[in-house]
C-alpha cells in the first residue's frame, strides 16, 4: 500500500462545512489513451473510467479493512464512542475520496471480474494536490470528518512523512517516477494472481521509459511479493502518535533493462 495526498487546510467563517455541488463538472485531465485501454484489456487487466470510482473504492476498502495504517486516523482515543458502522463510513469516503482524485489526476488499474484488486498510480510529473482535484475528490471533507486526533495524524504527520521521505529517497527522480499509492485485493479475490497483473502492466511501462516505481507498503508479508516484482527496501519510516508505531515500508524497484539480441542494450 502507498498513500500520498496534499494535506489541505480549508479555513471557513464559522466553522460551518461548506457545500460544493461538483457532480457536474467535467474532467479536466485524462491521461489515459486508446492504446493504453488496449495494452491493458491484452495483458488482462482494465483501465477503469471516472464512473466505476464507487466499485473500485468499495473494493479497497474490503482489502484495508484491517490495515493499521488505514485505522490509524479512525481508531483514535477520541472515537472511542463511534460506532463500528460510522468507522467503515468513515474509511469507505476516505477510500472514495481518494480513488476519485486518481481517476482525476491518475491511472486506476483493475484486475479480476469484480474489481478484485484495484491499482491507484500516480504518473511522473502528476499529482492530487492542486485545490481543484482537492474539491472535485470530496477530500476537503476529512477537515470535518475526522476528529481532532485523526486531523493530526492524518495532515500533520502521515502526509508531511510520505511527501517528505519519498523526496528523499528518489532525490532527483521524485517528479519522474512511478508511484503505486495503493494497491489492494479484496479478501475473495486473493491468490488468483490479480495483485501481480496490476502491478506488472505499469512496471513494463515504467521499464519501456527508463523510469522507477516507487511504493510504502504497510503490510510486512507484501515486502516478499514485491520484491518478487522487482522492489527492493530502502528505508523503513514510522507512525508514532498511537500506542503501537505503525511501520511502513519504502520500496523502489529500478527500470529493467535487457539485452537486444544484435548485443544493443535496450530499455523494455
Amino acid at each position: 500500500m502507498a498513500k500520498s495526498i496534499a494535506a489541505v487546510s480549508i479555513s471557513i467563517e464559522g466553522g460551518k462545512e461548506p457545500t460544493m455541488n461538483l457532480s457536474g463538472v467535467p474532467s479536466t485531465f485524462n491521461r489515459v489513451d486508446s492504446v493504453m485501454r488496449d495494452a491493458a484489456a491484452s495483458s488482462g487487466v482494465r483501465v477503469l473510467e471516472l464512473y466505476e470510482w464507487k466499485e473500485a473504492a468499495l473494493s479497497l476498502a474490503e482489502a484495508f479493512a484491517e490495515d493499521h495504517s488505514s485505522m490509524y486516523f479512525l481508531e483514535t482515543p477520541d472515537t472511542t464512542h463511534w460506532t463500528e458502522q460510522k468507522k467503515w463510513d468513515l474509511h469507505l469516503q476516505m477510500m472514495e475520496y481518494i480513488v476519485y482524485a486518481h481517476l482525476l489526476k491518475g491511472l486506476v488499474v483493475s484486475a479480476g471480474p469484480n474489481y478484485d484488486c484495484v491499482g491507484l498510480w500516480m504518473p511522473p510529473g502528476e499529482n492530487m494536490d492542486d485545490y481543484l482535484t482537492i474539491f472535485r475528490s470530496g477530500m476537503w471533507r476529512l477537515n470535518w470528518q475526522l476528529t481532532k486526533e485523526g486531523k493530526k495524524r492524518f495532515f500533520d504527520e502521515f502526509l508531511p512523512l510520505l511527501h517528505d521521505t519519498k523526496a528523499q529517497v528518489l532525490a532527483e527522480r521524485d517528479d519522474d517516477s512511478w508511484y503505486l499509492v495503493y494497491l489492494g485485493t479484496r479478501p475473495s479475490g486473493r491468490g488468483k494472481g490479480y495483485a501481480r497483473k496490476v502491478v506488472t502492466h505499469v512496471t513494463s511501462i515504467a521499464d519501456a521509459e527508463g523510469r522507477a516505481c516507487y511504493l510504502e507498503s504497510s503490510n510486512a508479508v507484501n515486502r516478499i511479493i514485491y520484491g518478487k516484482l522487482g522492489f527492493g527496501l530502502k528505508k523503513n519510516v514510522y507512525l508514532q502518535r498511537a500506542e503501537e508505531h505503525v511501520e511502513l515500508d519504502i520500496m523502489v524497484r529500478e527500470p529493467v533493462q535487457n539485452k537486444a539480441a544484435n548485443g544493443v542494450v535496450r530499455v523494455m
